[in-house]
């Protein structure tokens, strides 16, 4: 067999290993454990169970790797990467498989996710970072040029796993870190197999996983050995970390919650657009922090929005396992995350909010399956609309006068995302130039790309991932004077 074909020969997706030094490993007290698949109930294969020996391992073995790479020219470090992301190609139904049975997102979704993985490391290879030239004269050269951190960790959640990996790992490697995975204990399973198919382009030591519990996190995020944390999740976490990364003065990216609101114009397109915001706001069972969370139409149309978007919901919408024909919305990933969702939905009974739509599809599987829920209106201050329901809960509400939408729009502590739709251009913009997030949509909502910076405001995140920013990010900046003669 050829190192070509080798590169793309199948990964085996029933036995499950950390990632360390170059090799597959167990846990180092020889324990495991496994997740559950959401649509069926059944137990996915055992993973190992991460100890802080172990830890100390892919640490010692990341900063063994740290200064090689660091020294590996920038176009054999992209070059390894582009294999890297043809080999990932190469597998992308194995990989959408596995996404679903340890995700429950639909099939095409999961292969969407997979794409768009390779387009995220393809599209952060066309990157670069020049040195900049401040002064260049015949007595004297200045430049700022960006040296790697060192040592990255990714730490990742369960609704995304695969391209949430992605928004780091080639940012990481491209810049000349190595990097250790660490993916949520509900989703472990895409993530060692994205380590391990490193194992063919990377020297040992650069691209390293660890599965692992509740507590692998802490022991990553307080290592004195790591230098960058990355990370994506709730709120409460992202403070815990950022605070335990201080001690060290470590470097942190943080990506957290978002509660983004849409801001429907009394001029639109209602058949056109209902569509388009409905699949934004339930994609992923709604468990997608960029989702639509709140939508806000202009009292001219509410009647007819609110009608359109629950006739498309219920007809077009299907429940279901993800390898059912046609299904798009999956389960909740997680027992704890459905008992969370099933508490708003007791509230929302208790104060009984107008429910618009029927709210029970029904559906032959035993999962943790919850039907679309839009809600008609509910008070400005109610959970639903002040909490991110992460499940598939949508509220609309009414408004009037643009001062007064822009300021509820704002009235949160998330500032990841917001859209403003409407056929008038001059409109739109002066809304969307009020809000206040770190991405802005007109006319569309959740559209991101690898070459463009993907920032939070307020309690949503701190630092850049993507674009030039994100490159950044895993850099020092280093000023460099030379007297010339």
């Amino acid at each position: 067999m050829s190192k070509h074909d080798a590169n793309e020969a199948p990964l085996e997706f029933t036995i499950f290993h950390n990632v360390v030094n170059g090799k597959l490993v167990s846990s180092s007290s020889g324990e495991t454990y496994h997740s559950i698949n959401p649509s069926t109930l059944q137990a996915n294969p055992e993973v190992p169970l991460s100890t802080y020996d172990d830890v100390n391992r892919a640490v010692d073995a990341a900063r063994a790797a740290a200064e090689s790479w660091a020294q590996t020219p920038w176009a054999e470090r992209k070059k390894k990467l582009e294999d890297f992301a043809a080999a990932l190609e190469a597998q992308t139904e194995t990989f959408s498989e596995m996404l679903v049975k340890e995700n429950g997102k639909p099939l095409f979704w999961a292969r969407i996710e997979v794409q768009s993985c390779v387009k995220w490391i393809r599209g952060t290879c066309e990157l670069s970072l020049p040195d900049n030239v401040i002064e260049d004269t015949e007595e004297r050269r200045v430049i700022e040029r960006y040296t790697p951190l060192g040592v990255a960790a990714g730490i990742v959640p369960w609704n995304f796993p695969l391209m949430l990996s992605f928004f780091k790992i080639p940012a990481a490697l491209l810049t000349g870190n190595v990097f250790i995975l660490k993916p949520s204990p509900f989703t472990p399973y895409c993530c060692l197999k994205v380590a391990e198919m490193g194992l063919r382009f990377f020297p040992p030591g650069v691209l390293q996983a660890l599965s692992g519990d509740d507590r692998l996190g802490p022991w990553i995020t307080a290592h004195p050995g790591v230098d960058k944390i990355a990370f994506t999740g709730s709120i409460s976490t992202g403070k815990k970390i950022l605070q335990t990364c201080s001690g060290s003065l470590k470097r942190v990216t943080l990506e957290m919650g978002g509660n983004d609101p849409a801001i429907i114009c009394g001029d639109v397109d209602i058949a056109a657009i209902t569509p388009k915001v409905a699949m934004i706001s339930f994609v992923n069972s709604g468990q997608l922090c960029m989702a639509v969370k709140r939508v806000y139409v202009h009292e001219s149309i509410y009647e007819a929005f609110l009608a359109s978007i629950v006739e498309f919901v219920e007809n077009n919408l299907k429940v279901g396992d993800g390898f059912e024909e046609n299904s798009f919305i999956g389960p909740i990933t997680h027992q704890a995350q459905f008992d969370r969702v099933k508490d708003l939905m007791a509230d929302i009974k208790k104060n009984k909010f107008k429910i618009a739509t029927r709210g029970s599809q029904d559906t032959s599987q035993q999962g943790l399956f919850i039907s679309p829920i839009i809600l008609d209106n509910p008070p400005e201050d109610s959970r639903p609309v002040v909490d991110e329901p992460f499940g598939p809960i949508l509220p609309l509400l009414v408004w009037k006068d643009e001062s007064d939408v822009v300021q509820r729009a704002n009235n949160t502590e998330y500032g990841l995302g917001a859209s403003v739709w409407s056929k008038d251009v001059g409109q739109a913009n002066r809304i969307a130039s009020k809000l206040k997030a770190g991405s802005i949509w007109i006319n569309t909502h959740g559209e991101l790309e690898p070459n463009v910076a993907f920032g939070c405001h307020k309690s949503s995140g701190h630092g850049v991932e993507c674009g030039v920013e994100g490159l950044r990010a895993y850099c020092n900046v280093q000023s460099v004077y030379s007297r010339l003669g």
